[in-house]
């Protein structure tokens, strides 16, 4: 065991555990942990392997009896599953979610003045901080949006920053999500799960709650409705029973406390949104869509398209209705455009990035092809447009048919990847089927837009169960733990 402060009593459950070449998020942090993460590493210790699967057994039997699934939709055989949970939880100290909560706080900041400035004046392409090409050449730069303003400058109601720490603890943001991030409602399916089941490992400890997200959701959605509406409608709209993130919808409609709908509920007349009901049509003014940009409006987007709103489109651009997140956020999110984020951050708020990025080479233009292909085998190579751990390559972990395929790829698109370092992610201790083993995490936190932005103490943590993988996306086989953030 590296952490030479680790207390006798500690050894147990953890006694064959060895990560000598990664931070560790529970065990070897290499400083002096606080009392409460003590706390928990003393209290697993006194676990045996037997007991913790009969717990995770247990949990994983009260999700599927909730229906707390998501769908892959590649796995004909598996479609609906339940997202595998690790029982041991992962524990952040007061002082380690500050600067996550900071740093999250001043990019979504940066990330909506940016998406203002490129649809009206676009300062930033004019000054040469930000490739135009990148921008107006981009696919998700939406030209319905030029010109239009949106309640209170906000474009991004909700974003997941993915976070991993290095070799040194240090964080370092992987990628912004600044569509439609998915995931709060494992955070708070997770927590609710742990308390019940493992009561005796979080009792006395003081974790800030997570419980408070759908009423600060909400909150924050009839904030941005249009202007003079006293009590203004908010409703989610979903694309239905078969989108892979519909229990997700399902939730947090509930914890809101809104009406959940799809397009065929809704209806627009003289530039206003209503939605059906047996009363007869209502108001609708704030609406959390969880339906990507072409499918919202058939008018105006994909004409086939049966899971929008005719003319939803006009009525936004008359500022009658509010759509969180705005109507196209995916630039800023781009992976390319990523690679910018520490620039834009200085350009609008003159500060330097509290949250540092990860080292990123923009293979659309030359200097940048030219290191992808001469140092591919030691990077991860990743197409811009990709999300969920698609179509990208971990050099080291790749064979000389799979390097030279990336190669032609690269040479042929080079504008459609970006490539960055192998970082050393942090692990965490998993229970595996051998034991308790060291397994690499990362970190959503969702952040919270309206008349400010708050931050969900804690966010997602998924974790790669298979050992040795860097790839913790659960359409990959990935996991999750409940993440705790100690008061103080």
């Amino acid at each position: 065991m590296n952490d030479m402060k680790m207390t006798a009593q500690a050894a147990g459950l953890f006694a064959t555990y060895d990560v000598p070449d990664f931070f560790c998020e529970l065990l070897n942090r290499r400083d002096i942990p606080p009392s409460g993460l003590q706390l928990v590493r003393d209290r697993l210790a006194c676990f045996d392997p037997g007991e913790l699967r009969r717990r995770a057994a247990a949990v994983e039997a009260q999700f599927y009896r909730l229906g707390i699934t998501f769908t892959v939709y590649s796995d004909s055989e598996a479609i609906d599953r339940v997202l595998p949970f690790d029982v041991i939880p992962r524990v952040l100290t007061a002082a380690e979610w500050d600067h996550v909560e900071r740093g999250v706080q001043q990019r979504v900041q940066a990330i909506n003045l940016f998406l203002h400035d490129i649809y009206h004046d676009r300062h930033i392409l004019r000054d040469g901080v930000v490739p135009e090409h990148l921008v107006l050449g981009n696919a998700n730069y939406c030209q319905a949006m030029v010109g239009l303003d949106v309640p209170g400058g906000v474009y991004v109601h909700v974003n997941g920053t993915d976070l991993v720490r290095d070799r040194d603890g240090r964080f370092l943001v992987l990628e912004d999500n600044a569509r439609t991030p998915s995931g709060a409602s494992y955070v708070l399916e997770n927590r609710q799960m742990m308390l019940r089941l493992m009561p005796d490992l979080a009792t006395g400890l003081d974790i800030r709650p997570v419980d408070e997200y759908g009423p600060r959701l909400h909150r924050a959605l009839a904030e941005v409705a249009p202007a003079g509406v006293a009590n203004p409608q908010v409703v989610l709209l979903s694309p239905g029973i078969y989108n892979a993130a519909y229990f997700e919808h399902v939730f947090l409609a509930r914890e809101m406390g809104i009406p959940l709908v799809e397009g065929r509920d809704l209806m627009v007349e003289d530039g206003r949104v209503y939605m059906r009901t047996v009363g007869g049509p209502r108001p609708v003014h704030s609406i959390y869509r969880r339906l990507n940009d072409d499918f919202l409006d058939p008018l105006v987007f994909n004409p086939d398209s049966l899971l929008g709103v005719p003319g939803l489109v006009d009525a936004y651009r008359r500022g009658n209705v509010t759509l969180a997140n705005a109507i196209g956020t995916g630039v800023a999110d781009d992976k390319a455009v990523y690679a910018y984020m520490p620039r834009i951050i200085r350009y609008y708020l003159d500060q330097d990035p509290i949250l540092t990025n990860v080292e990123t080479h923009i293979c659309g233009e030359p200097e940048g092809l030219a290191y992808t292909l001469a140092n591919l085998e030691h990077l991860v190579v990743k197409p811009v447009g990709e999300s969920g751990g698609y179509g990208l390559l971990i050099g080291p972990h790749a064979t000389q048919a799979q390097l030279d395929e990336f190669r032609a790829l690269l040479r042929a698109d080079p504008a459609n990847y970006i490539s960055q370092p192998v970082i050393s992610l942090s692990v965490s201790p998993t229970l595996c089927p051998g034991g308790v083993e060291g397994r690499h995490v990362d970190l959503r936190p969702f952040a919270v837009t309206g008349r400010n932005t708050w931050v969900l103490p804690g966010g997602l943590s998924r974790v790669a169960l298979r050992k040795g993988s860097l790839v913790v996306n659960s359409s990959q086989g990935g996991g999750a733990k409940d993440t705790w953030v100690l008061a103080s």
